[in-house]
């Protein structure tokens, strides 16, 4: 059976990705800081990794390498969000900057650098990063969100660059905007309240259609679950 490793599995997307994938017979590793109830009764191999800190990620990371075992499917789905109103220009802190930078930019840079071995080792890896529409530049319209905007442009950046490094190796990165999706992630009723917002469920199977489809001729591109790509 193939292998997935999955950031963020234990709620929001990063769960509903995890059920998807057992049921298309991967075999799942779900990591996520805390491992809840629900994750515990999937039929995954669950294990506590905290993204901000590269201690937790390299130890993780060794204890996977010592499996020997190809990954074909890395999905950074895990992230954090700040409040909107200790988000804005009139309130945005360094703690808050960095806070969110480490777990949306430098962990999945980090955790995708230290498994890069294991995924060369698969016949058609794949890498993919879940971004957000507000991380692209050419389409910021409504300013505000500056930690969690700047974390997600940068991490288009990365992957872009990933994609770059890989593109000879075999391995396709690609950069995913889920949309607007209910889940923990957005504490508002913003999200929940908005007509285009879907279940975590849905948004997984359209994204899994996206990443299904693409190959190394896409690699280092930007798409949304329905679709259509997205500009930097």
């Amino acid at each position: 059976m193939p292998t997935a490793l999955i950031t963020g599995a234990n709620s929001g997307i990063g769960h509903a990705f995890t059920k998807l994938l057992i049921s298309e017979g991967y075999t799942v590793f779900a990591l996520d800081r805390v491992i809840g109830r629900e994750l515990k009764e999937l039929s995954c191999q669950n294990f506590e990794c905290d993204l901000a800190s590269s201690d937790s990620i390299d130890q993780f990371a060794s204890h996977f390498r010592s499996l020997d075992e190809p990954l074909e499917l890395l999905l950074n789905i895990a992230g954090v969000m700040a409040p909107k109103a200790d988000d804005a220009l009139e309130s945005v802190a360094a703690s808050t900057l960095l806070s969110t930078f480490q777990v949306n930019t430098f962990g999945p840079l980090l955790l995708s650098r230290a498994l890069l071995l294991s995924l060369l080792q698969a016949k058609s890896p794949k890498l993919a990063f879940m971004s957000s529409r507000v991380g692209s530049i050419a389409d910021n319209s409504s300013g505000g969100a500056y930690s969690y905007r700047a974390s997600k442009a940068a991490l288009n950046s990365i992957g872009k660059s990933m994609a770059m490094d890989l593109k000879e190796k075999g391995v396709v990165v690609l950069l995913l905007h889920p949309g607007f999706v209910i889940s923990g992630l957005d504490k508002t009723d913003d999200t929940r309240n908005n007509p285009e917002a879907v279940q975590p469920e849905e948004a997984a199977e359209k994204l899994w259609k996206v990443v299904r489809a693409k190959g190394l001729a896409e690699t280092g591109t930007f798409w949304h679950r329905e679709g259509f790509e997205l500009p930097w």
